[in-house]
């Protein structure tokens, strides 16, 4: 044994050695040594009678890594002396990293000895050790407490009435600033097993006053590492499901605005504040509501944006972009409480004599675009003078901020935005010509995004943007050219066919950028790929099937330069040809598909980062001896790291899968066993982009299927098959996803499926579907979960508005499948859609509700009977509503309900009337609401004619025609006329002439489909037969255009 030990101390200070060599020997036999059960107590030897520190510690830190393996196998009387050592080597070594280390050693101990009451005198030790006079002892004792709540930390939660007092004893010890941070630590170890019972809860509240103290009295003697570990706690308590902080938000909040606004502490601990208001407004916002904390922070917070630094290595710490950030968190989360405060600081400041106060306005109106969009959009005008003022600003940093700002409002402010083209594209023109080349790429940004959702408004500038945006791409540096591509790209797209003429020259310099192959080249060749395939979508399949060929060619010559963004980039240009070519695409599909395989099989590169030792291991170099028992330890996980450009690149290729089938059909058979393999496996993947584009592109899959059967009935089977396949994710993907994005797209697509699909192939679902649907109107899926320390207040709870709007298409699709058989599942959902339409809910919601109900009234039919005195009053005031979209579907479902509502609907005739009336005259401003009106009308008089007065009725309701916006009116509005006039109904005949009229206004129309008129035309021809040489006068006052419209029917009889 002797000798054993003495061979074991020579390796380990071989092992010190500087020589590499040496250490290299010296760790294969400590390895060979490291099997037998033996070396615990050599090393246990080496740890209390080792002459150097670094030796003792050495042994402590192989001590650790082997125990696990050995310690079962070591008799009591071992294990006895094992334990009576460590005790030894906490209480009395005189080395700090020692003591840790057996702190440490301890720690793995007591995972197995002390649920088998092996070790009861450990806490009690414990206890004792922490109330030492001693400071190094009372420091060890914290330390071993954190390291205990590793292995044994459920133990102490039946044990923390009694820690309590001294860890707050410990958090304000005046005499040694190691036991506070000690402390610090163990409280701050303790929280992920504090998660229930009141008394638990407030006993640990109990610390918070404590540890903002020791945090205050540390940063006022700069002491910022302490307090460091103080905000490292409070992101813990934020995030813990346990309702830890309660009042005490309210102390960290304004603890945290005090360091993160003080200019004369370290930019890194005023960081780490700002992350704790960000991480508050995330996990806690209906507390800072409700206890009127957001102005206060907001007062803060807003000024930081004033502080820029010049310092490009600092920029993630600079105060400007985390106030940025915070800023932005808190308009997604509490947007009605956060724009008042904003927009005033915004106001106040864009005049302000100090640019950074200019600055500081414009970018913060561009911030909180995106989650205060709708009050933004209230004030629009106000915003827009502010913004685009600043563009003109005499300082760089302004201008810079205010084209960020405007791209801001362009992709989050639509469709208000577009409105304003006239004042904002000559605005964004001017700023490309700016002397700054900062300023010119965030405009080329702010084009890119506004003209994004444009449509012929961009016509009158294509030709100024074009002649700018070419010169561009030929001189400018390759940053420039790189957005300006975005730019063009978002123009040919809102352009289409008119961005003919400029197609040619900008795919010409395409091709000098898609062989490009230098490393600093490679992002660019990738915006010139997305490019093309967006000028080929705008142009369409006449022009360019014949000049994509060398284009795609270049595009798959790119696979062999290792650069996933071009990959990435390239599947959506793969894409946007599909949808382009259509089945011209097929050709192409052997030398694409293995492409989009390739990528959608990559290795993502996530990698779970194993926590295999304390940090204190690795103290000398300690951390690099291993051995085979290592397998024992249980790992701790400690982040997940990915990345993210692969993500991006599987996404582009799962949702290339989709467009493939979609467009190719048939053709693409021979690829849908694999496809289906890797979109089901998607479908459950880490991230959300792409669950979200797997679960588009099984619909498309399914698309493609369903073409086939078409051909060969012998795939009927295969058809059952793969819809019970994706109608199974498609739900549980809407009850367990907790992304909300990616389960409305699973609801559309749901829908999508169930209006599109034959009924036997869904009926075994419908049951799930129903519960499914239930689950998500009263807003129990996981995706819709909120987390908060305070009670929720229904009044001001924002739900994902996209969502709700993609679980409301479920309910008409369903109807559509089932018809009347819908009305036992409808009355199901009934209650839980009506919550929406309450008066305390937004407008939105109300007429979301409304429009829902008008789409199931039309598909369901009679039984809606059964719900017209819960539904009128809702309706009849939605009529009145100052929404013109609230309007609009009032009105329609009011004809829907008029249509199907039966005698329960009829003694309402009399009021939906008034309340229609006013949408008819020139007080309403939107024609579409108009075309509804009409539409709610003509359903009446065709369900009840005998229940409206038609001789006052009618030439309201013809003076209200041609349609002119909602055509989807059209059958139903020319239906009733026609019928009115073929039946010779006496109310019509005085008002021939006005009918004549629009009979000739459709005929005309370039919109209006050929079954609409020759219906119409079958009904004029009628009335020629009805009054002969009468309608010469009638037909002799109409335009010729209108006149010759209608001579081909006047023959007719």
């Amino acid at each position: 044994m002797a000798s054993s030990q003495q061979s074991l101390e020579l390796l380990l200070l071989q092992f010190l050695m500087p020589d590499n060599e040496a250490r290299r020997q010296a760790e294969e036999q400590i390895k060979r040594l490291a099997k037998d059960p033996q070396v615990v107590p050599s090393l246990v030897h080496h740890l209390r009678t080792a002459k150097t520190p670094n030796v003792r510690q050495l042994s402590a830190v192989l001590l650790r890594k082997k125990i696990t393996g050995h310690w079962a196998k070591l008799p009591p009387q071992v294990k006895q002396s094992v334990k009576s050592a460590l005790i030894e080597s906490i209480t009395l070594e005189h080395s700090p990293p020692v003591r840790r280390a057996s702190a440490n050693v301890v720690s793995i101990v007591a995972k197995y000895a002390v649920p088998a009451g092996e070790w009861p005198e450990l806490l009690p030790f414990l206890f004792q050790c922490s109330q030492s006079p001693q400071e190094d002892h009372r420091e060890v004792a914290l330390i071993l407490f954190s390291s205990l709540t590793e292995t044994i930390g459920s133990t102490f939660q039946s044990n923390l009435a009694e820690l309590q007092p001294i860890l707050l004893k410990s958090l304000q010890d005046e005499t040694s600033t190691r036991v506070r941070v000690a402390a610090l630590k163990a409280v701050g170890s303790l929280i992920e097993f504090i998660n229930e019972g009141n008394d638990i809860v407030k006993l640990f509240r109990e610390f918070i006053p404590s540890i903002l103290s020791v945090s205050r009295q540390c940063l006022a003697n700069g002491e910022d590492d302490v307090a460091a570990i103080a905000f490292e706690i409070f992101d813990e308590l934020i995030e813990s499901p346990a309702p830890l902080l309660s009042d005490s938000v309210r102390s960290i909040v304004q603890f945290s605005l005090e360091v993160c606004s003080s200019q004369n502490l370290e930019m890194n601990i005023r960081h780490q504040a700002i992350q704790i208001i960000s991480w508050l407004v995330k996990y806690k916002a209906n507390f800072l509501r409700k206890h009127k904390l957001v102005v206060p922070i907001l007062q803060v917070i807003c000024p930081l944006l004033t502080e820029t630094i010049d310092n490009d290595e600092e920029v993630d710490l600079a105060a400007d972009r985390s106030a940025a950030e915070v800023i932005d968190t808190m308009a997604v989360n509490l947007p009605k409480h956060v724009f008042p405060p904003v927009f005033e600081f915004a106001s106040v400041n864009s005049q302000h004599v100090n640019p950074k106060y200019r600055e500081a306005s414009v970018t913060a109106l561009g911030v909180i675009s995106e989650g205060c969009s709708d009050p933004l959009k209230d004030k629009l005008n106000h915003a827009l003078h502010i913004v685009l003022g600043a563009l003109r600003d005499q300082e760089q940093m302004v201008r810079g901020a205010a084209s960020f700002a405007l791209g801001q409002f362009a992709e989050h402010l639509q469709p208000e935005i577009i409105s304003h083209y006239d004042a904002v594209l000559p605005s964004i023109l001017c700023a490309l010509d700016d002397a700054s080349d900062e300023v010119k790429e965030k405009s080329y940004y702010a084009l890119a995004a506004f003209c994004e959702d444009m449509g012929t408004e961009i016509l009158p500038y294509l030709d100024s943007l074009m002649g700018r945006l070419i010169t561009a791409l030929e001189n400018s540096p390759r940053n420039l050219q790189e957005t300006c591509m975005s730019a063009i790209a978002a123009i040919a797209a809102a352009a289409e066919q008119a961005f003919t003429p400029y197609a040619e020259r900008v795919l010409e310099l395409m091709k000098v950028f898609m062989v490009l192959t230098k490393d600093e080249d490679l992002r660019s060749r990738a915006r010139a790929t997305e490019l093309v395939g967006i000028i080929s979508l705008a142009v369409g399949r006449m022009r360019m099937e014949s000049i994509v060929p060398p284009f795609i060619e270049a595009a798959i010559s790119g696979f062999a330069l290792d650069y996933t963004e071009l990959r990435e980039y390239t599947h959506g240009f793969f894409s946007n040809l599909a949808e382009m070519l259509d089945d011209g695409f097929s050709q192409y599909l052997p030398h694409v598909v293995p492409l989009v395989f390739s990528s959608c099989n990559l290795d993502d590169g996530s990698a779970v980062q194993i926590d295999e030792s304390d940090d204190k291991d690795h103290i000398n170099g300690f951390g690099g001896v291993s051995s085979d028992d290592d397998t024992y330890d249980e790992p701790r996980v400690r982040n997940i790291s990915v990345r993210t450009g692969v993500l991006d690149e599987k996404a582009a290729a799962t949702q290339a899968i989709g467009f493939f089938a979609l467009h190719t059909k048939s053709s693409y058979a021979p690829y849908l066993e694999e496809s289906l393999r890797i979109l089901v496996r998607h479908s459950t993947y880490f991230h959300e982009d792409v669950r979200l584009q797997a679960i588009l592109s099984l619909k498309h899959v399914f698309t493609a299927l369903q073409a086939l059967t078409t051909v060969n009935s012998g795939m009927l089977e295969k058809q059952k098959e793969v819809i019970h396949t994706v109608m199974n994710i498609f739900i549980k993907t809407a009850m367990e996803d907790d992304d909300k994005e990616v389960v409305a797209q699973a609801c559309m697509c749901t829908a999508d499926l169930v209006k599109d699909c034959d009924y036997v192939l869904l009926a075994p679902f419908i049951p799930q579907l129903a519960e499914a649907t239930l689950t998500l109107l009263r807003e129990d899926s996981a995706c819709q979960q909120i987390e908060s320390d305070s009670e929720i207040d229904e009044n001001d709870i924002d739900h994902d508005e996209v969502l709700m709007d993609a679980v409301c298409d479920l309910l008409p699709a369903l109807a559509k499948a089932m018809g009347s058989n819908f009305e036992p599942v409808f009355a199901n959902l009934f209650e839980h859609l009506m919550k929406f339409a309450k008066p305390r809910r937004p407008p939105q919601d109300r007429t979301m509700v409304v429009a829902c109900l008008a789409e199931v009234a039309q598909e369901m039919g009679i039984p809606i009977a059964g719900y017209v005195d819960r539904v009128m009053p809702l309706v009849l005031k939605e009529l009145t509503s100052s929404d013109a979209t609230n309007r609009r579907n009032a009105a329609f479902c009011a004809g829907e309900f008029c249509k199907n509502g039966g005698l329960p609907v009829l003694k309402y005739y009399g009021e939906i009337l008034r309340s229609l009336y006013p949408l008819f005259g020139g007080s309403e401003p939107d024609a579409a609401v108009r075309d509804n009106a009409a539409g709610a009308v003509a359903r009446m008089i065709m369900a009840a004619p005998q229940s409206l007065p038609l001789d006052q009725v009618l030439p309201v309701f013809l003076k209200a025609l041609p349609l002119k916006e909602d055509l989807v009116e059209s059958m139903t509005v020319y239906s009733c006329v026609c019928e009115l006039v073929l039946s010779s109904s006496p109310q019509i005949l005085p008002l021939v002439p006005v009918v004549v009229s629009v009979f000739a206004q459709v005929l005309l129309s370039p919109d209006e489909s050929p079954e609409i008129k020759a219906r119409v035309g079958m009904a004029f021809s009628h009335m020629v037969t009805l009054f002969g040489n009468q309608l010469h006068p009638v037909l002799a006052s109409l335009p010729p255009a209108q006149a010759n419209a209608l001579a081909p029917f006047a023959g007719k009889s």
